[in-house]
């Protein structure tokens, strides 16, 4: 029985050719694969690696360059390092966390949890945690804890039920919005500083040219590497400066060199002083996750067969991977904060492709980007990066949450959501709108009669209150001065 299976995927597989399209292929194939649980899982057994894994692999290599840069960039500013440090940590990340530990959980243990990418929203609170007097280590730590009885208790999926239609569409639809229009302005500010301010109006334009015939043909899962290819080649043409700087190499491979007094963050193993002071932004990062992995996860349930389930990605076992991952990866050394791979899991739904055999090639390429180096400065260059950022994960949002927002009074709910958001936050914007749309005080009044009270005041409420005291601890709040 164990060995039927095992071997049930391969036999239900058919070719390519044998079907009326491509389109029809993958949805085969989406269909017929079911993952076990924290089993080990094969390519060519369990799954197949497909030309269309390269697309969410190349975005998710683009964006882990692009967002550990950001991060640890921010991090070393705060404390006093030098870029050759940022650059250092970054390919550290790509070779540990980037290649080793996606390839160990999302494609062979657990192919239903996505892999463990970047906490952007926590990017701005940086600055914030450094003056409170928190340490990195003791943040990745807690983080990684607070997570874990996050995903444990199963809260995160209980939290993905509760959000409905509605507060879904509004937030997918703010998160691209806000995106899209910074991504654009930081591309033309980058122009302007250079003098080359029409490269900007080249780069966009072409882009939405090409964006929009890829999504008139359905290959949009073609854009990321297409669009950001053309944009490198068009800024280039048009006098755009660059080279190539980070030399391979290997980086410090020694935990003890990363956490020393004098070396790698100079900062020494941290105190109990550390972990107080970094409480209050450990509970913010963790609470921040459920509306990260729900966007992630409707990408999954709108491109996908409504009978691949079994392919669709876990949000506890997410939350589970990226607590690990987290702790794994600050004890290393490392300067990432973790959440769910978006760069990742938004083309690879568009591409209508399961986790698994991207992660595999994604691991591959953070590997080589990591001991070559050269592909790094390509990814974080200005026009591949924000072309990157556009088409392969703020556009797609955006229209995603269109598609969700089709009745009236969903588009109410989406609406209250959008304002929230941009009150405060999206943290913010999500948590109290799903407590007003449970409670039946906007949008569908016939789905809030139907939950219990526990789904409809306590379980939000709680939500609620621990987002505005996480925010309001940590001077998020407008108006009210933080204690941290």
């Amino acid at each position: 029985m164990k060995k039927e299976n095992q071997n049930s995927y391969k036999e239900k597989r058919k070719k390519a050719h044998e079907f009326e399209s491509r389109e029809a292929y993958l949805n085969h194939e989406l269909e017929i694969m079911k993952f076990r649980r924290w089993r080990i899982h094969l390519p060519f057994r369990d799954f197949n690696i497909e030309l269309e894994d390269w697309v969410p692999a190349l975005a998710a290599t683009i964006g882990k360059v692009v967002m550990v840069t950001a991060m640890v960039a921010v991090f070393a500013t705060q404390f006093g390092l030098s870029p050759e440090f940022v650059a250092e940590n970054v390919r550290y990340e790509l070779l540990i966390a980037g290649g080793i530990f996606v390839l160990l959980f999302s494609a062979i243990l657990n192919p239903n949890a996505n892999l463990a990418g970047t906490h952007g929203p926590m990017i701005p609170l940086i600055p914030i945690i450094a003056a409170a007097g928190g340490h990195p280590l003791a943040l990745g730590i807690l983080i990684g804890v607070f997570g874990l009885a996050l995903s444990i208790t199963k809260g995160g999926s209980k939290l993905m039920k509760l959000t409905g239609v509605g507060v879904r569409g509004g937030l997918l639809i703010y998160l691209g919005a806000v995106g899209l229009l910074s991504q654009i302005t930081k591309l033309e500010a980058w122009a302007s500083s250079g003098d080359i301010g029409y490269v900007s109006f080249a780069v966009i334009g072409i882009t939405i040219l090409i964006y929009a015939y890829l999504a008139k043909i359905n290959k949009r899962w073609l854009a990321i590497p297409l669009c950001s290819a053309i944009a490198g080649i068009v800024a280039f043409a048009l006098g755009a400066d660059f080279a190539f700087t980070t030399k391979p190499g290997l980086p410090h491979m020694n935990p003890m060199w990363w956490w020393g007094e004098d070396t790698g963050w100079q900062l020494g193993l941290p105190n109990v002083g550390h972990f107080i002071a970094v409480i209050p932004f450990a509970i913010l990062a963790v609470a921040m996750w459920s509306p990260d992995y729900l966007g992630h996860r409707v990408f999954q349930e709108l491109n996908y067969p409504k009978k691949a389930k079994n392919v669709l990605m876990d949000v506890d076992d997410t939350m589970t991977v990226a607590s690990v991952r987290q702790m794994i990866g600050t004890a290393l050394g490392g300067g990432n904060i973790a959440s769910s791979w978006g760069t990742y899991m938004i083309p690879a739904a568009i591409a209508k492709r399961p986790i698994p055999g991207g992660a595999v090639l994604t691991a591959l390429l953070c590997v080589l980007a990591s001991v070559f180096g050269y592909p790094m400065d390509l990814a974080m260059w200005e026009p591949v990066l924000r072309v990157a950022l556009i088409v392969g994960v703020f556009l797609p949002l955006l229209e995603a949450g269109m598609q969700m927002v089709r009745k009236h009074k969903d588009s109410l709910s989406a609406g209250t959501c959008i304002f929230a958001c941009a009150f405060v936050n999206p943290v913010f914007g999500w948590a109290f709108t799903m407590l007003l749309d449970n409670l039946g005080l906007i949008g569908d009044s016939e789905r809030a009669a139907e939950l219990s009270w526990k789904e409809k005041l306590i379980i939000p409420g709680a939500m609620f209150i621990v987002c505005v005291v996480s925010l309001a601890l940590v001077g998020q709040l407008p108006g009210i001065p933080g204690i941290f």
